[in-house]
């Protein structure tokens, strides 16, 4: 029996519920209609000049590699519930965090799963770089981590873990 190297998916129960929630629009609503259009455009003749069917049949095959990687990830999926979360005075993943850094500029981030992550809402990545340096940290605590401009400091103001 081989042994695994992988590291599990951590999401939140959000981030899970989002996933499977696309999954199943993928699998009930979006695909059905396109086998249908696929078929129609079957039995009109010509397949090779036939719009409805050739792009019918590509958004078929993005929709199910789409299918396995979500129904994988879900499979190897870690919930974790950051309001369990014991020590809410660290930073861990789920926490939401307030800094500043050098220059002054402050911002709020929470720390999310690697499928879940979208920087314009302030949700990043446990694997990026400013996440990573902020693990582990306290309030007051001052971390650096390495940017592509170089080697920046961050100073915590404020960890919160939802309620």
């Amino acid at each position: 029996m081989a042994i695994s190297n992988k590291l599990p998916t951590h999401l939140t129960p959000q981030g899970f519920h989002r996933l499977q929630e696309e999954l199943n629009t993928l699998l009930y609503k979006e695909r059905p209609k396109i086998v249908e259009i696929v078929s129609w455009a079957a039995g009109n003749g010509d397949r090779s000049e036939n719009g409805d069917y050739i792009y019918g049949k590509r958004r078929l095959r993005e929709i199910d590699r789409r299918v396995r990687f979500l129904s994988k990830r879900l499979d190897d999926a870690v919930v974790v519930d950051p309001k369990d979360q014991p020590q809410k005075n660290k930073v861990y993943f789920g926490a939401t965090v307030t800094y500043v850094t050098e220059d002054d500029q402050e911002y709020t981030v929470t720390i999310v799963g690697v499928d879940e992550a979208i920087t314009e809402n302030g949700q990043i990545s446990l694997i990026s770089p400013i996440a990573r340096a902020l693990m582990n940290a306290k309030v007051g605590d001052e971390v650096k981590f390495q940017s592509p401009a170089g080697e920046k400091f961050l100073e915590i103001l404020e960890i919160s873990y939802p309620s």
